[in-house]
């Protein structure tokens, strides 16, 4: 159904990661999942072999890195193991599902663009969410000029023209997603916006996003210079 690579990383994950592996193999079941475990402890050792069980690829951090980590490792994977294959990386704690996850992959395969799955911030939205997105979203635009529903979702899709390019950026944690997108917009990479459903479970309960912390380092990349040009990484990708 798709030529997209499927990244999920994961830390201490819980039953809602065996749940969208699940739904991704109903509904494709040939299409690649690389699951990367950002050195979670022994108690997850068991959901880990169960989704290695369903087919999925298991890479490990030996020790918790952060997100922007756990993604980097996938990207070497899919590049060594999969080249010229797009990617779309998901979070797997239930806020994405595989039918979006499968729409991103047929959207970038057509477009050739940066796909974002972005959220509609009404409903039953965490206030705090509403607020951050809110003061993100317009920090970028002062930032890059460009207007992105929400910049901090982690529903995204890229082309295999620019999955090497993504080793480049700098980021660990949480701001690494954020690095991208401001890399990539202030390059006039082209950047295309898709409404996926808003999912929020148990009050998103699951996320290990540091509140303080780690909203000071997903602001940081929005106030650096520019990034090296996507160019210099890759002269065969042309938007």
């Amino acid at each position: 159904m798709t030529q997209a690579v499927v990244v999920l990383p994961v830390y201490q994950p819980g039953e809602r990661l065996v749940e969208l592996v699940t739904d991704l193999r109903a509904v494709t079941p040939h299409t690649p999942v690389v699951v990367v475990d950002d050195g979670s402890d022994a108690s997850s050792a068991r959901l880990l072999r169960r989704v290695s069980d369903l087919g999925c690829t298991l890479r490990r951090l030996d020790c918790n890195r952060g997100k922007g980590s756990a993604l980097k490792e996938g990207y070497q994977y899919v590049l060594r193991a999969h080249p010229g294959r797009d990617v779309v990386s998901a979070d797997a704690d239930g806020q994405h599902r595989a039918p979006d996850i499968l729409h991103l992959a047929e959207r970038v395969r057509d477009s050739r663009a940066i796909v974002l799955g972005v959220r509609r911030f009404d409903g039953d939205v965490p206030l705090r969410r509403r607020i951050g997105n809110a003061l993100t979203r317009t920090l970028f635009k002062i930032s890059t000029g460009v207007t992105a529903t929400d910049t901090q979702t982690g529903l995204r899709a890229y082309p295999h023209e620019l999955v090497r390019w993504l080793l480049t950026i700098p980021g660990e944690r949480f701001d690494y997603e954020m690095a991208v997108l401001v890399a990539a917009a202030r390059n006039r990479c082209p950047i295309e916006q898709v409404t996926v459903p808003t999912r929020y479970l148990d009050g998103n309960a699951s996320s290990h996003f540091g509140m303080i912390i780690d909203s000071v380092r997903t602001y940081r990349p929005l106030l650096m210079p520019g990034e090296k040009p996507i160019q210099e990484v890759d002269p065969c990708y042309d938007p």
